[in-house]
């Protein structure tokens, strides 16, 4: 099973920095850039973007609800007029970067809210994937690998788009394959080892654990670190090595 590392990055706004992305670029083959709307800002984002190019890392955009105080974290009830525009601003404003500077969004991955709404909700989903085929259908879209995967993938089909099958390194996962709640003190993982451990054995056997020990099988096309886990930059060095 081949796995390509991304992470959430270009989370800095204005003086305010979050991340290590100068020293993280190096080592990740996707990069999830915010775009604006949970964090992030026009410079931060013409950086980052220099930065993936610099690099070779193929770039993806990170949308998400507008809810920059709650880093974009709060569900908010959208229309599902207001959930397209909002990815197609996001979009539209990270690929003019990418445009200026020779390169392109490849991907979209909603950040946090959006995320998991997303993955609730087939109407969302859907107003997600209406929102990429009318800007480029050659862009993907990342979502959550889980038991639903095939009907997702149906779903995406009918907007010819392609999914990206994610999991995630350094968070747990409940028993039904969703991600533990962030209220939960248990839903980030902090111990190296067992972030190393429990990819490698969905590398090599396809399944990593719930935190009941229940085994989850997740077809896996990348494993994702959040940028803004202090010890992302130590968890990727590792990663790469183990996937490698």
């Amino acid at each position: 099973m081949k796995m390509r590392l991304n992470c959430d990055m270009g989370e800095s706004f204005g003086i305010w920095k979050m991340g290590n992305d100068e020293e993280i670029m190096p080592f990740i083959d996707m990069a999830n850039l915010a775009c604006g709307f949970h964090a992030s800002d026009s410079v931060t984002m013409n950086r980052s973007v220099q930065l993936a190019k610099k690099y070779n890392v193929t770039i993806g955009a990170h949308p998400s609800y507008q809810d920059l105080v709650g880093f974009g974290r709060r569900s908010m009830l959208c229309s599902l007029e207001e959930i397209k525009s909002i990815i197609l601003y996001q979009l539209g404003a990270l690929s003019a970067f990418c445009r200026a500077q020779g390169t392109a969004v490849s991907y979209v991955k909603p950040h946090g809210a959006l995320y998991n709404d997303m993955m609730r909700d087939e109407n969302i989903f859907k107003a997600v994937l209406n929102a990429i085929a009318s800007f480029d259908k050659n862009i993907k879209l990342m979502i959550l690998s889980g038991p639903k995967n095939e009907a997702y993938e149906h779903i995406s089909k009918l907007y010819s788009i392609n999914l990206i099958y994610e999991v995630f390194a350094d968070r747990n996962y409940n028993d039904d394959g969703s991600l533990v709640s962030r209220m939960n003190e248990n839903a980030v993982i902090h111990d190296e080892l067992e972030v190393v451990n429990r990819i490698k054995n969905l590398k090599d056997r396809g399944y990593l654990y719930s935190v009941n020990g229940q085994k989850l099988f997740l077809k896996t096309d990348s494993v994702c670190v959040h940028g803004d886990n202090e010890k992302a930059l130590e968890f990727i060095k590792l990663l790469k090595k183990a996937l490698y």
